[in-house]
């Protein structure tokens, strides 16, 4: 095993106060890899500005110029991060979501996994 070093021990990262961090399933459970560069954009910023619960009420005139993405591509962006299970949208509310296999509801109230759902319908975990 190689042993690490930080490059810069007095400048390892902490969750700063305001609480912003990136859960490395992003990578290793290949979500990053089924986004287009907008929607990693937004994603990073969503989780930038969320609170500890993943929330954010930052409004989509806001985002876009931040983003310097219009409002098509804004709206594309995020149908696909909602698509993809990484966040929520309520008008005005986004909320970050747990990366994760979390059980489902299913008609007639049996609970089902996403990666049951995916099966299902021929699509791979």
């Amino acid at each position: 095993m190689v042993a690490k070093h930080p490059i810069y021990p007095q400048r390892i990262r902490k969750v700063p106060r305001q609480f912003s961090w990136i859960d490395q399933r992003l990578v290793r459970e290949h979500y990053i890899d089924r986004c287009c560069h907008r929607s990693a954009a937004l994603y990073l910023f969503l989780v930038t500005v969320a609170d500890a619960q993943g929330l954010s009420y930052y409004g989509d005139r806001s985002i876009g110029r931040r983003l310097a993405m219009d409002a098509e591509n804004l709206q594309k962006a995020r149908q696909e991060l909602v698509r993809l299970e990484l966040i929520a949208w309520q008008r005005p509310l986004y909320q970050v979501l747990a990366i994760g296999d979390v059980p489902r509801q299913r008609p007639g109230g049996r609970l089902q996994s996403l990666a049951q759902v995916l099966q299902e319908i021929g699509g791979a975990p």
